[in-house]
């Protein structure tokens, strides 16, 4: 382990970094946090679909302290304000050391996404890696009041295209 110079004499070269040191980055990564950011919706006349999704999710069982691990996909149309996604990483990252049932976690999210962004439509599907020989999928879904999803348009299907006649 490196040690760290303290004041040198002005006539003194500044010592190098030691060679397992590297400089610390401009922006140093953040620590984990339940605070969601959120930015105005770039077209809030538009519905369009915003997909995240977190393969990593980390929490652990109340019960027992082992780890739990799942797959979030969050579908959601924003209304004014979109999640920006560093504050979603961070805040993912904050169940990494907590106690949650799966079904509770899953719906406090939903919850916290809401609060933060008031979308039109949101949806948590949260998919549980095996615990006991069992898989858990749990989905949770909010809906503005009065806000009802475009019917979806059905194109055909048309063979690919190689650029190759004959």
């Amino acid at each position: 382990m490196a040690k760290k110079a303290g004041k040198t004499p002005a006539t003194a070269a500044p010592e190098a970094p030691a060679h397992n040191e590297r400089p610390m980055p401009p922006n140093p990564p953040s620590a984990p946090s339940k605070e969601l950011h959120v930015f105005p919706n770039p077209q809030p006349l538009r519905d369009y679909l915003i997909q995240f999704q977190v393969p990593e999710f980390t929490c652990h069982c109340p019960l027992t302290g082992q780890p739990d691990f799942a797959h979030f996909t969050i579908d959601m149309v924003a209304d004014q304000l979109c999640v920006e996604l560093k504050s979603l990483k961070m805040y993912f990252w904050s169940y990494r050391n907590e106690g949650a049932f799966h079904e509770k976690v899953t719906n406090t999210i939903l919850d916290d996404i809401v609060a933060a962004t008031q979308p039109r439509y949101a949806r948590i599907t949260a998919k549980w890696y095996v615990r006991g020989g069992i898989y858990t999928n749990v989905v949770a879904e909010h809906r503005q009041k009065g806000w009802k999803q475009q019917p979806a348009v059905d194109l055909p299907s048309l063979p690919m295209e190689r650029g190759l006649l004959g």
